[in-house]
């Protein structure tokens, strides 16, 4: 028969192996700082499913401005509030505005009286040192949450050549970069027309000098962009994700209803970044830390 001393110590060995089980088996958390409700007509139950395939555990949700939905038919601002009070320590949430609405700060403002962490996806055809954006800065500047920008030569958010003029206006409001053009520039030798530029990239790109010149300058590694940036130029990437990696943050923004699969843009882009980052530690900088930090959120 067992002793009540071996019956105690096979107990604590069970309970040992359960905890490091279950420390074994726990996903690492993971940050998605862009995504949308109705993406694309995606409902909200596909969105939530989307995410847990992805293994993301904790989800930005950036809201449209009255008009437009971002290209994609994204929900506005009342139904991202309204999916993150449904899952509290899940979801958080954006405010936005068009840029040059007359009523986009108080629009704006109102939603981050209500619990918004930030403003965007700012997606608007204003220049990027206009006075109208610098309006919705000075409201971050209140709020003190981070602005995210979609830069597309000549839509949205455009001459980015100057973008470093409000970045100096406003050193205590952090921005965001994401989009086509925010993620060509990595290449010094970049033609602003192209969207999803391919081949060997020449250091010293203006995105690499924003990043490297301003502490409150930030780059979304989400979209077909971040994507195509990560995948170009093997050598320049690791050399990039190394050098900022301590600025660089993950979003997904796919709007597939699978959450994994080749067709999944954020599933790619999370195997990537993996695959990229120098060590585990700058992996987890862009997966969670970084974006934890910035958003203050845990």
């Amino acid at each position: 028969m067992q002793t009540r001393r071996e019956f105690l110590l096979a107990a604590a060995a069970v309970a040992a192996t359960g905890n490091l089980i279950g420390q074994e088996t726990a996903p690492e958390p993971i940050i998605d700082i862009h995504q949308h409700t109705n993406y694309s007509g995606r409902t909200n139950a596909q969105l939530i499913a989307h995410q847990k395939a992805m293994g993301v555990t904790h989800t930005i949700l950036l809201p449209a401005g009255r008009l437009y939905g971002l290209d994609a038919q994204c929900g506005g601002n009342q139904s991202v509030v309204d999916l993150a009070k449904e899952h509290p320590g899940q979801y958080w949430y954006f405010a936005n505005e068009i840029t040059d609405h007359a009523e986009a700060v108080a629009e704006i403002s109102k939603y981050l009286k209500l619990g918004a962490i930030g403003i965007g996806e700012q997606k608007f055809k204003v220049a990027c040192d206009s006075a109208e954006l610098h309006r919705v800065a000075e409201v971050a500047k209140e709020f003190r949450g981070p602005v995210l920008l979609h830069f597309m030569h000549n839509q949205y958010n455009t001459g980015i050549e100057n973008f470093h003029k409000t970045l100096e206006k406003f050193p205590t409001v952090n921005f965001i970069g994401h989009a086509q053009t925010w993620w060509g520039n990595v290449d010094k030798n970049h033609e602003q027309k192209a969207m999803y530029p391919k081949g060997p990239v020449t250091r010293g790109g203006l995105t690499d000098k924003l990043l490297s010149d301003y502490p409150n300058m930030y780059g979304d590694l989400s979209a077909g962009s971040g994507l195509n940036f990560l995948n170009r130029d093997e050598e320049h990437t690791r050399w990039f994700v190394d050098k900022h990696q301590d600025k660089l943050l993950f979003g997904s923004d796919c709007n597939d209803v699978f959450g994994r699969g080749p067709g999944c843009q954020g599933t790619n882009t999370i195997a990537a970044i993996r695959r990229y980052c120098p060590n585990k530690k700058a992996e987890r900088k862009i997966l969670f830390e970084n974006a934890k930090r910035l958003l203050k959120i845990g």
